[in-house]
């Protein structure tokens, strides 16, 4: 994946790779001693069922492992998403 600057990513839709909009970007969770991105937070949509899916509070979590593209939405593979 090319480099991208973060605040371009604020607020920004997720959507599923099936084209299912799951939420809004909030913040991203960064392992300090590797320096990668480990999780995106999001803010789920009201209409969105998040079973199966780790929450944090009213916020949810999605491994950035299941990013699978980044440009006008961030898209996740609707399968990795879930833990």
């Amino acid at each position: 994946m090319k480099s991208i600057l973060a605040r371009t990513l604020s607020r920004k839709q997720i959507v599923t790779n099936d084209g299912k909009a799951i939420g809004s970007l909030r913040n991203l969770m960064v392992d300090f001693d590797t320096g990668l991105i480990t999780d995106l937070v999001l803010e789920p949509d009201q209409s969105f069922d998040t079973t199966g899916y780790t929450l944090d509070g009213d916020r949810m979590l999605i491994p950035f492992e299941a990013v699978r593209d980044i440009k006008d939405f961030i898209v996740v593979d609707r399968y990795l998403a879930r833990m």
